[in-house]
Parts: C-alpha cells; structure tokens; sequence
C-alpha cells in the first residue's frame, strides 16, 4: 500500500465512535473464518446468480449491456456464457444485468435489497485480476452481504424505498468492500473503497411507474462501482471516511444521520443468512400473495370464471414499494412483474408462477380478475416485517363460497429448487460436461487455491480452449 495515504481522523470532535466506513473496514479485515452455513450459503447464491445470468443471458436488457463492452488484450474477465475477455469492471457490470435478468435473484428483506447481483459478479470478475483462494471469495462474499444488508436494515424502510432504489444504494457499498476484502486491502484502504462505493451510489424508482428497465442496469453499475472502488483504493486514493454518516453524506441525504449507530457488522447472525432465493421470477413483494394465490388454485381448482372478488393482504411495505400496488395498463412485462395484481390473477388462471405468467399482459380474463380485486395493508403483517414477509389472499365465488390462505411468511426456493435450476441452465448454455465442470468446482470452492478458476469455467468453450492453447 502506498505509505502516504492520510491517516483517517473523525469528522469532528463531537464524534464520539469511528465513522461507519472506519468500523465496516476494520470488521471485513478481521473476519478470516466464515462458518460452514456461510460457505455453503455462498455457493448457494453464486448457483443462483449464475443460473439466472444463463437464462437471461439473451433477454433485451442482458444484450444491450454486452453491447457496451470492448474486448481486451489477454484473457480478460469472464462474461457469464460468452467467449469475450473484457476489463473486470465491464465483467462485473455485464454478469450483474444478467444476474438480475429474471427478476428472480436473491433476496434480503431486511435491507429490501437484492445484494447478491452486485457482490457476485464484482468478486467474479476481480478474482481473474488477482490469484486468490476460494476461502477468500467466500469470506469477502460474506462482507459484501453483511455491509449490504446492515447499511440497508439502517436506512431503508418504506417512505426511502418509494423514491431510492434499495440496491443502488446498498449494492455500490457492499460490493466495494467485498471487492477490497477480496484485494486484501488493509483497514485504511478498505475505508476508502466504502467511502468511494458510497459516492456511487444511485437509483431511483420512477421505473417501477412505468416498466423502465433502468431497475436492471442499477445492479449492473452497483457491480462496475464495486469494482471501480476497490481498484482506486488500492491504488492509492483517498475519499473522505465520512462519506456515509457524515453531515454531507449518505445517511444524512436521506435523513438518516441517526442511523449510523445501528451498523454493527458480524455481532450476529450474519447477513447472508437471512438472505432467501424466490421461487417466483417477479418482485419480491408479489412473492408470498402469489403463493398464497398458487395455494388456492391448486386445493380447490377454482374456474376463473365464477370469480367474483378477490381480496389480498399484505404488509405496508409491499403495499408501498413502486409498482407493487398495480392494476393495468401493463405495456412492459417489467410492470407486470412489480405488480402483486397481476401475479396473483396469473396465478389463479394458470396454477402456476413461472415465466409463462407474464404472456398474459393483455389477457381478457386476467384483467377482469384484477377489476374485482382489492389489496389492503394488514397491521399485522406490517409488525412482524421484516422478520416475516406475509400475505393473503382471499376468493369469493358466485354462490358466496370463499376460500382463502393466509402465509406468515414468503416460501423461499429450497436448496434443491436453486441447484436444479441452475443444472437446466448451464447444461443448456454450456452442455452437460461443462456444466457439471462449473457445479465441482462451486462445489469445492473452499478448498480452491485459485477462485478464479470458477469464472474461467463460466466462459463459452472457444474461449477457454483458446486460453489452453496460450497456456495459461
């Protein structure tokens, strides 16, 4: 590290503990040991990240981020099932929109953030920057979920989120200091690559109005600022150590300078652990009214038809975020994605929630169901949110009989849903030799010497057999 970095000093004396970037910097280079439950949480979130890169790698959003890309002399970064080497940064970006391209990553309600698209594909790509172990992707994985979540459970809640995009502000940090746990960084340079990944964050959430696909390039530049981020501090610059809690940062831009207090990294359960994966590819708030909505279509096989008026309750949350509470016109499947309405309708016609849903956007039916629906917020679910993410819903029928479910929490994509869908997919992008390649080598990542490798494997095979014939 260069030796004529600042010493970092509190923003002024009526500070009385370390500023937030300083505390996050000095808990990523102390945690060297994550726990079994977090190895193999990690490996479970880069199955899912990597199968949804696959799946959407040629959705519309996925091939305009690749447009933007140069390739690079040399092997380069890996973008997720293709043979172009590019910068880490463009890597980073590219896999991130592609993560993101389902609308099905993982999820962390507490911070209402999907943390993975932004950590995943920065450690990806830097991890072909710099040999590193696969200890060390898996602890610096743990990092940016736990800075992502904790600066999230600090600041967001439902007023923030109408207005900021939780993973844009969130994703940038997380990512920075992954990506610097990742490097190696020291305490002085970790600080700087926060307080850098701070300066870049953004995202509105005008886009949930009107089906913009803005929501897929936030996580995209989460991931290139990460990357970004790390690179500068190691390279030596400096950014002010307050930029999250200072009185011209972060927290107080959203009017948030209390917040400061409640970012405690690793005195719990850590972060990633709280984090779920959807089994449904829509918006985390339509998850559980739409399983609720599945529950009903499957026990009681209900025609469409004699529905008369559906009820669903959610928590005051779900009722808020942008687009959420939406009823039509849907020009864009982005809208339809965001709306619980529309999930909900789609569940019951089709007793199911899968991409096949999101064909019905100008379906005569589905919008004669959503004319009879009406969605209120529930007190009780609204007490026990985060914690729990509850929803209702309820069918009446013409001859008065109703039927209705009610879950406490979201159903999250087990295990085994997140390993087979990922087995579909990279055994359909890259075959199924390749694809089991790709499974081993997540699967024995803690025991890897070289992280890289895995983003190596994630390459299309003109690639990789090209890079053999350079012996690397």
């Amino acid at each position: 590290m260069p030796s004529h970095r600042p010493t970092i000093v509190p923003a002024t004396l009526a500070q009385t503990e370390d500023p937030v970037a300083v505390r996050i910097a000095q808990a990523s280079v102390a945690y060297t040991a994550p726990s079994p439950e977090v190895t193999d949480k990690v490996k479970l979130c880069l199955m899912d990240i990597i199968g949804c890169a696959c799946e959407s790698r040629d959705l519309p959003w996925s091939r305009q981020a690749k447009a933007l890309v140069e390739r690079v002399a040399g092997s380069g970064a890996t973008i997720i099932g293709s043979d172009d080497g590019v910068s880490a940064a463009d890597a980073a970006f590219v896999n991130a929109v592609m993560g993101h391209g389902l609308v099905r990553e993982d999820m962390h309600s507490g911070s209402i953030s999907h943390l993975g698209i932004a950590v995943l594909p920065t450690l990806l790509a830097l991890s072909q920057t710099k040999r590193v172990s696969g200890q060390d992707l898996i602890a610096a994985a743990a990092v940016g979920y736990e800075v992502g979540g904790q600066i999230g459970r600090a600041v967001m809640d439902a007023e923030i989120a109408r207005i900021h995009r939780p993973t844009g502000v969130t994703g940038p940090i997380a990512a920075a200091a992954a990506g610097a746990r990742l490097l190696g960084l020291d305490e002085q340079a970790t600080t700087m690559a926060v307080a850098l990944g701070t300066n870049s964050t953004a995202g509105f959430n005008q886009w949930a109005h009107t089906g913009g696909s803005e929501m897929f390039f936030h996580a995209g530049m989460a991931a290139r600022s990460g990357v970004t981020a790390a690179k500068l501090a190691a390279a030596g610059a400096f950014a002010s150590p307050t930029a999250i809690d200072g009185e011209a940062g972060l927290f107080a831009s959203l009017q948030k300078a209390a917040a400061a207090s409640r970012v405690t990294l690793f005195r719990g359960t850590p972060e990633i652990l709280a984090v779920y994966h959807k089994p449904v590819p829509a918006c985390n708030f339509a998850q559980t009214p739409s399983q609720a909505a599945l529950a009903i279509a499957r026990e009681h096989s209900i025609p469409t038809d004699r529905i008369t008026a559906i009820t669903i309750r959610v928590p005051r949350a779900g009722a808020l975020y942008p687009g959420c509470d939406y009823s039509g016109p849907f020009e864009h499947i982005l809208q339809a994605k965001m709306s619980i309405q529309y999930n909900v309708a789609a569940a019951l016609m089709l007793n199911g929630v899968t991409e096949r849903n999101f064909a019905l956007l100008n379906d005569r039916e589905l919008h004669r169901l959503i004319g009879v629906m009406s969605l209120a917020i529930d007190d009780a679910m609204t007490r026990a949110y985060p914690g729990l993410q509850g929803g209702e819903v309820e069918v009446r029928q013409a001859d008065g009989t109703t039927d209705r479910i009610r879950l406490d929490n979201v159903v999250n994509a087990s295990a085994a849903d997140v390993r087979s869908r990922f087995r579909a997919a990279t055994r359909e992008v890259f075959g199924a030799d390749r694809a089991g390649q790709i499974e081993r080598a997540i699967a024995e990542l803690d025991r890897s010497d070289d992280a890289g490798q895995l983003a190596q494997l994630l390459r299309t095979e003109a690639a990789t057999a090209e890079q053999a014939r350079a012996g690397r």
